[in-house]
C-alpha cells in the first residue's frame, strides 16, 4: 500500500514535470467552467483553445478516448456557440430536461461507453480502456445538454468528471487532474445558479 509520503513525493515529481503548453491550457479549461457557471457564451472560444492544446497532450499519454472527447467538444462547441448566439433559437433559455432528454442523454452515455471500450481495446495499446472510455461517456452527454442550455448537463459532466480526476492521477497528469477538481466544484455551483436562473424565468412567466 502506498504511504502518505509515496504520494506526496509522486505528486511533487508531477509537478515539476508540468509543461507550460499544460499550463496554458488548463487557464483556458478554468475560463471556460467560470463563463459556463454565468451562462456567458464566452464558454465557448475559450473552450474551444483548450480542447486544441488538450488534444495535442493527450496523445504522449496514450488517452486516446479523451482525445476522441475532445474532439467531440469541438463539434459540440461549435454546435453551441451557434445556439446560444442564436436570436431566433428558443435553446438561448436555461431550462429543465424532458423526459426525453434525459432518455436521450443516458442512450449516449450506454452506447458511446460500448462503442470507445471496443475501439480502445481492439485499435489501440490504451492501458485504461474502461475507464477512460467511461469518462468521455458521460462527458459526450453533458456537452451535448450543455448546448442545449440544460440543466442536467451539470450532472452528467459531474460524474465524468469524479472519474477523470483518479484516471488523470493515474497518467501523471497533476495539472489536469486538479483542474478537474476545480471544474467538479464549479460545476456544483454552476448547477445551483443555472436552478436559480429557472426559478426566476417561473417567476416571469
Amino acid at each position: 500500500m502506498v504511504s502518505i509520503h509515496e504520494w506526496w513525493t509522486i505528486l511533487k515529481q508531477q509537478f515539476y514535470q508540468i509543461s507550460f503548453l499544460e499550463a496554458i491550457g488548463v487557464a483556458f479549461g478554468i475560463a471556460e467552467a467560470l463563463f459556463a457557471k454565468y451562462n456567458k457564451v464566452w464558454l465557448y472560444p475559450c473552450g474551444i483553445l483548450n480542447i486544441l492544446i488538450t488534444m495535442y497532450i493527450y496523445w504522449d499519454f496514450r488517452l486516446y478516448a479523451e482525445i476522441l472527447l475532445q474532439g467531440y467538444y469541438f463539434v459540440m462547441s461549435i454546435y453551441g456557440w451557434f445556439l446560444w448566439t442564436s436570436k431566433t433559437n428558443n435553446s438561448s433559455t436555461v431550462s429543465l430536461c424532458t423526459v426525453n432528454d434525459r432518455l436521450i442523454a443516458c442512450c449516449i452515455v450506454i452506447f458511446s461507453w460500448i462503442l470507445l471500450y471496443f475501439f480502445l481495446t481492439n485499435y489501440t495499446n490504451s492501458d485504461v480502456p474502461v475507464w477512460d472510455s467511461l469518462v468521455s461517456a458521460f462527458a459526450w452527454a453533458g456537452m451535448w445538454l450543455l448546448a442545449k442550455r440544460k440543466l442536467d448537463n451539470w450532472i452528467f459532466l459531474n460524474i465524468s468528471n469524479f472519474i477523470a480526476v483518479p484516471l488523470l492521477l493515474h497518467k501523471g497528469l497533476l495539472l489536469y487532474s486538479i483542474l478537474t477538481i476545480f471544474l467538479f466544484i464549479i460545476a456544483i455551483f454552476g448547477y445551483l445558479d443555472w436552478k436559480k436562473i429557472i426559478n426566476s424565468q417561473k417567476l416571469k412567466n
